[in-house]
């Protein structure tokens, strides 16, 4: 359900719908054969393209170095494009830098900020940034939504990791922006908080705001994201919808736990394509979910002529860590 209270952070009024108030004729971030070539000659990026639509959780994947923190950096104005165009809701990055900007908050993945203010006063700073004028009840409701009221006269340094990363996202909310960059947003933060923080994220998405992350928790992506994004060695090499993704590479495994251990996978079985685990008490069998065919029903029936004996079996789903994996690897 839509929270009123971060629907009224974000500068929605609390009688319009979430799809009314994110109506747009661009998307939220329209990105088009995007390069990034440093002085050293390392590629970051190489000719991304890519469309976000207003309103959605993007989660975009890779291994450390792979060009997350460039892309996020470019769309955000922090770093130069070799080649290419990004639009912010029809706003050229670089020739309309101030209209991209102000629609943009961006929680970093360092910890930086000012460890002898009050977490009131860097709050206030950064809508002040932004040319916003001063507006007390908005700061105070957005410490509030994010569990950081109690907290507004103390100095950053007194507080937590987990409070200092909420304090980023509050800071990243100030100036009510529609479009919010999350990068590692949950490095490091202790599972309950992280759990709060991502409730806070399910809600400023509900409220309209379109809402792009990195994360190293994949688990995470897998619960949170409506789309993922794989990006490697500076390229993107997979845009889908969550749901669908796991729908044409996600596979299963039939686990058969033996009565009596195997040294190896029998000949006659060899056309299953099963493995062994590695103290033999298992037989693994994986299949395509969405074929016609599983071909357990043959595998069982072949298992129990060769005479060896099972006690048990289970079923595993390939989760989104497998694919990425598979992807990355590919």
């Amino acid at each position: 359900m839509r929270s009123p209270r971060l629907a009224f952070i974000c500068g929605i009024p609390k009688s319009r719908t979430v799809r009314e108030a994110v109506i747009s004729s661009h998307p939220a971030i329209s990105i088009a054969n995007l390069s990034k070539t440093y002085a050293t000659g390392f590629q970051a990026l190489k000719n991304v393209s890519l469309e976000i639509p207003h309103g959605e959780i993007f989660a975009l994947l890779g291994p450390n170095g792979a060009g997350k923190t460039t892309l996020i950096g470019i769309v955000c104005g922090l770093v130069n494009p070799t080649e290419g165009r990004v639009l912010v809701n029809g706003h050229d990055i670089v020739r309309d830098y101030r209209a991209s900007r102000s629609l943009i908050g961006l929680v970093p993945q360092e910890l930086t900020t000012d460890a002898f203010e009050s977490v009131w006063d860097t709050v206030s700073f950064s809508r002040g940034l932004f040319g916003k004028p001063k507006n007390p009840a908005h700061i105070e409701k957005v410490l509030k939504s994010l569990s950081l009221w109690d907290k507004k006269d103390n100095k950053i340094l007194t507080l937590s990791g987990g409070m200092k990363r909420r304090v980023l996202i509050a800071k990243a909310l100030s100036h009510e922006p529609r479009i919010l960059f999350l990068d590692e947003p949950t490095a490091g933060v202790d599972v309950e908080l992280r759990k709060g923080m991502w409730q806070v994220v399910r809600d400023l998405r509900d409220s309209g705001v379109t809402v792009i992350l990195t994360t190293h928790y994949i688990e995470e992506a897998q619960d949170m994201a409506d789309r993922i994004g794989v990006i490697n060695k500076g390229e993107l090499i997979l845009v889908e919808d969550k749901a669908e993704l796991m729908r044409k590479l996600g596979r299963k495994e039939l686990r058969l736990q033996l009565q009596k251990k195997l040294d190896a996978v029998p000949p006659v079985l060899a056309g299953y394509n099963l493995t062994l685990d590695s103290d033999g008490s298992e037989l693994v069998y994986s299949y395509d979910t969405e074929g016609e065919r599983t071909g357990i029903t043959a595998l069982l029936a072949a298992i129990s002529e060769t005479g060896i004996r099972f006690k048990d079996l289970s079923t595993r789903q390939s989760s989104l860590e497998d694919i990425f994996v598979g992807l990355v690897h590919k």
